[in-house]
């Protein structure tokens, strides 16, 4: 499981407005620590939102267009990862990286 990683997880059950179901999620932690633990640090797709940087971030992925929703990154555990269904590309991760540097005021 390495960092830029894509995988379809499986996010219920899930509270408020957490956004939820089985979707493709990126894999954002970092590459060792995605070894070392039994969890991993995940930002979810979405085909429904808009792009406005740096809460939502257009992706292509699948054939298809979305977002990388920002403002939803969380950890979860490796059982909830089903299956590995991508990569996401140098540039794309650079704009999620950005994005969440933003977000998170790093």
């Amino acid at each position: 499981m390495n960092r830029g990683d894509l995988y379809w997880v499986n996010l219920d059950p899930t509270v408020g407005s957490e956004i939820r179901k089985k979707r493709p999620c990126i894999l954002i932690s970092a590459t060792s620590i995605n070894q070392a633990r039994r969890t991993v640090v995940i930002i979810p797709l979405s085909t429904s939102a808009k792009a406005h940087p740096p809460l939502t971030i257009s992706v292509h992925c699948m054939g298809k267009h979305g977002v990388m929703v920002c403002d939803q990154i969380r950890a979860v555990d490796k059982s909830r990862l089903t299956e590995k269904i991508g990569i996401l590309s140098e540039n794309e991760l650079k704009k999620l990286e950005e994005g969440l540097r933003q977000i998170l005021c790093l």
